[in-house]
């Protein structure tokens, strides 16, 4: 027997996700919405037409939906759901996700979005939640919640309310993500506000991502970059999609080597998709400067994505899961995609760098500007970051091993000029 849940993008029923009863996921827009002048795609996996997408085209973008690796296993295990049943989990916790889909049976609507359906925590509250994430991810089954967030990271997606951190229940939208540390890693909240700051002080586009404290407990926090405010001041949602999802890629297969979007992959889908395809394979090229220089090894095709900020205008998003894994020794050093088909740091050069762009003396002349600006200046950043973050009593202890990774990176990078 199939079962259906109604898809809605930006709070309009675009179609139907079905599994039928051998499991398998299909998704058929709604005649009506297609008809509409307002029509936008879900996914640039699932233009908009009127013929059904099957399996090995749905099963991808939805499961990316999802939380991945030993988050889904538990959020699975919680809510007594197999960990491979997508439809299940969504059908479970998809209300709000990444982007402007949410999920609903069939013939219910979603509940009007009201800026009042919170739940403001205080600390004791606070730190309970961020406890329980580990073994109860997104608060799964919390009366009012039914909320998905993609990646194998413990997170919330949270509001604030007077500055303070609240649930969003029953509609209301959220605008902030949530994360705990992760307790077998040291300082990786630390880590990771230094990585997302550093990349807008890199001339990066980043959301604003802070540490804050809820009994002496560090957490990270970070603007939802796909929540935007209209002129007359109302909460609106903005669509977006990861790299993998884009190219119907499983978030299981999302390294390179396991069969994921390489760096040509990515490139290639910027140009074919972006509404300003040669600024936004800039940026990505920048951004992949950025992640080899902080020493960021995770830096996969999920991790990359369009934003949809006007209609079926997709654009390369603002940079997210910033890290430098680097100073991590059981982490791999290997990078998640290859540059001039190498993968591990300090055998790339040059020459694999000049790969990204075409034989051009004008194309690798920018690229060695990039590269040589951003090794420089990422110097002069750190240092003054770390400074401040001293200043503002953040242990630096934890900081000091990642501006060890930018130092030796950079200068690796500074040498293919002065050998």
């Amino acid at each position: 027997m199939s079962r259906d849940l109604s898809v809605y993008l930006y709070d309009k029923f675009a179609g139907t996700l079905t599994q039928d009863d051998r499991g398998s996921l299909s998704f058929l827009y709604e005649r009506d919405y297609l008809d509409s002048q307002d029509a936008h795609q879900i996914s640039i996996s699932m233009p908009l037409m009127e013929a059904p997408f099957p399996d090995n085209i749905a099963r991808p973008f939805f499961s990316g939906l999802l939380p991945e690796e030993r988050a889904r296993r538990s959020l699975a295990s919680y809510l007594g759901i197999s960990a491979e049943n997508a439809f299940g989990l969504l059908e479970a916790i998809g209300g709000e996700c990444a982007g402007a889909l949410s999920f609903y049976p069939k013939g219910v609507e979603p509940p009007t979005p009201n800026e009042e359906d919170v739940e403001v925590l205080d600390d004791a509250r606070l730190i309970r939640i961020l406890k329980l994430l580990h073994t109860r991810p997104l608060m799964a089954g919390e009366e009012g919640i039914r909320l998905s967030l993609a990646g194998v990271q413990d997170k919330l997606a949270v509001c604030l309310v007077d500055n303070k951190i609240a649930l969003a229940k029953d509609g209301a939208l959220t605008t902030h993500i949530l994360k705990p540390i992760i307790g077998t890693l040291t300082g990786t909240v630390e880590n990771e506000v230094f990585c997302m700051t550093l990349a807008k002080r890199m001339k990066l586009e980043a959301p604003k991502a802070e540490i804050r404290y809820a009994e002496g407990q560090p957490y990270y926090l970070v603007e939802r970059y796909d929540r935007t405010h209209t002129k007359d001041g109302r909460l609106v949602r903005l669509h977006q999609e990861d790299f993998c999802q884009a190219l119907s890629i499983p978030p299981e297969l999302k390294y390179e080597d396991e069969g994921g979007p390489g760096v040509q992959a990515s490139l290639n889908l910027l140009q074919r998709h972006s509404s300003q395809p040669a600024l936004d394979r800039l940026t990505f090229i920048r951004l992949l400067i950025f992640n080899y220089l902080i020493g960021n090894a995770d830096a996969h095709a999920k991790n990359y994505a369009f934003l949809y900020k006007h209609a079926n205008a997709p654009r390369l998003a603002p940079a997210y899961d910033v890290l430098c894994t680097a100073m991590y020794p059981r982490l791999t050093k290997k990078l998640a995609m290859k540059i001039g088909n190498r993968d591990i740091p300090d055998t790339i050069h040059l020459k694999q760098w000049n790969t990204l762009v075409p034989e051009t003396k004008a194309a690798q002349r920018l690229l060695s500007h990039d590269l040589k600006e951003m090794a420089g200046n990422i110097l002069e950043e750190s240092a003054r970051l770390l400074d401040e973050f001293s200043a503002n009593s953040i242990k630096i202890t934890l900081l000091e091993p990642i501006r060890d990774v930018i130092k030796t990176r950079a200068r690796h990078v500074l040498d293919f000029w002065d050998s």
